[in-house]
């Protein structure tokens, strides 16, 4: 799916949200698509890999460890500073955590790369640590900073997420299940994305955006991995604009979910991630063409 189709299917969701005006359908499409569609498509995707897969990717697999760290670890050093509002100190910590690599990173890495390869292992894997992370930081911020072991439960309750440590679990065994039950599973799993993507633009508003939430989210998602990674990887050849493009891109649709999920600032996140988005869609058509 590329950008215009991502952007396409957020904006029929806003549309049909104006011309439906009913909350009860599109509460039942995020349930829908997040409950069923989307724990199938995550298991899908992680159990169809192998322990040797895991393994080769190396450089990717580095990197993607080492931006989730300094995004989570200074956007959690500044809210313990800075941000009085505990609610969105955790929002503020999924978003600067959990990129969108797939649904915008795949089209805009396709800009500078003619194998994306590179960047679907950077996708995978970062999938495959954040979702639970992100879903563990959100029951945690939502439930008033409750016990660890409390926290970590309210995540497990997200099928999403205990999906993806089944799965995780099936490949650290060495279990392979058959492709005929894989593939069905992950292209039924697939039409998450574009329902997802028509949820968000039927919750997309404005009337809860900050600038400052703006900047926030701007400073620990894009600008700090983005020059990271230009510092420490440039002149690694794919591999450098793969991680680049991933590392730098804005919250994925998956963190609004999990924040409305959570009842963790969703409105305000919202507007941020729209604006964002658009920015750094922006930026990346221009560095495209200013750098090939």
């Amino acid at each position: 799916m590329d950008v215009y189709r991502m952007l396409a299917l957020i904006a029929l969701g806003y549309v049909l949200k104006m011309l439906v005006r009913r909350d009860t359908l599109f509460r039942w499409l995020n349930l829908f698509s997040t409950r069923v569609l989307l724990t199938l498509f995550v298991f899908g995707n992680v159990a169809g890999k192998d322990l040797e897969y895991l393994v080769s990717i190396r450089l990717v697999f580095l990197y993607v460890f080492l931006i989730i760290g300094l995004s989570l670890g200074l956007s959690y050093l500044y809210a313990r500073l800075r941000v009085e509002d505990e609610d969105w100190a955790g929002a503020l910590m999924i978003l600067s955590t959990y990129p969108n690599t797939a649904a915008m990173g795949f089209p805009i890495a396709s800009l500078f790369l003619k194998d994306i390869t590179p960047a679907i292992l950077y996708s995978t894997t970062n999938s495959l640590v954040v979702l639970p992370l992100a879903t563990f930081i959100a029951a945690h911020y939502s439930s008033g900073k409750a016990s660890i072991r409390r926290s970590v439960l309210r995540a497990l309750k997200f099928p999403p997420t205990a999906a993806n440590l089944l799965a995780l679990a099936l490949v650290l065994l060495g279990v392979r299940l058959p492709g005929w039950i894989i593939e069905p599973i992950k292209s039924i799993g697939w039409w998450s994305i574009p329902l997802l993507l028509i949820y968000f633009g039927s919750i997309m508003n404005l009337r809860e955006f900050r600038w400052r939430h703006l900047a926030e989210v701007g400073l620990f998602r894009s600008v700090i991995p983005f020059l990271f990674v230009f510092l420490t990887l440039r002149g690694a050849g794919n591999i450098y604009y793969a991680v680049l493009v991933e590392a730098s891109m804005p919250p994925a649709i998956m963190a609004n979910v999990i924040l409305a999920h959570y009842r963790l600032k969703a409105e305000e996140a919202i507007g941020v991630t729209v604006i964002q988005t658009l920015l750094v869609l922006a930026f990346f058509l221009a560095f495209a063409a200013f750098v090939t």
